[in-house]
C-alpha cells in the first residue's frame, strides 16, 4: 500500500516521504496513530497545505527564539544560597531555581530548556546554556553568592 508519512517515523522515514508498507501495518499501525495517510490527490494537497502552515508556524517561532536569545545572552541570575562550613551550600541550585529566577526578571523559560548537567553545588559563576529551538541555543550567568 503507497502511503505518504505525516510525522517522522523512525524505521521508515521523514515527513513527506512517499513509501511502500503492507497493508496491515498501515491499516492497523500508522493511519490510526496518525503517522500516515494514503497516498492519494487529495491527501498530497492536503498535505503540502500543512507543510506550508507548518512552515510559517516554524519560522515565527524561530523568530521569537532567535530574539529571545539575544536578550538573554546579555542576562545574569543571582542564587543567593545559605552555606555551612568551608562555603558548602545546603542543598544545591537546579534548572527550577534558576527558572524562577528567570521569572523574576520576567523572562518565562521552561525549566526543561534550561541544559543544567547537575546540580551546582558550589559557589561561584556559571555559565549555563539554555536550547530555545532546536537550532538556537543560548547562555546565561548564574552567579551563585552566599546569603
Amino acid at each position: 500500500m503507497k502511503i505518504i508519512l505525516r510525522e517522522d517515523v523512525e524505521s521508515l522515514g521523514v515527513r513527506g516521504d512517499k513509501i511502500n508498507v503492507a497493508r496491515g501495518f498501515a491499516r492497523n499501525y500508522l493511519v490510526p496513530r496518525k503517522l500516515a495517510v494514503e497516498a492519494n490527490e487529495g491527501n498530497l494537497r492536503m498535505l503540502a497545505e500543512e507543510g506550508k502552515l507548518r512552515d510559517v508556524r516554524e519560522h515565527k517561532t524561530r523568530r521569537h527564539a532567535d530574539r529571545l536569545g539575544k536578550k538573554l545572552g546579555k542576562v545574569s541570575v543571582t542564587a543567593t544560597v545559605q552555606v555551612g562550613e568551608e562555603d558548602r551550600l545546603f542543598g544545591s541550585v537546579t534548572s527550577s531555581d534558576i527558572e524562577e529566577l528567570l521569572r523574576a526578571q520576567g523572562y518565562e523559560i521552561d525549566k526543561r530548556l534550561i541544559l543544567l548537567d547537575e546540580p551546582i553545588k558550589t559557589l561561584g559563576v556559571y555559565t549555563v546554556p539554555v536550547k530555545l529551538h532546536k537550532d538556537i541555543d543560548c547562555s546565561i550567568k548564574v552567579w551563585v553568592v552566599k546569603s
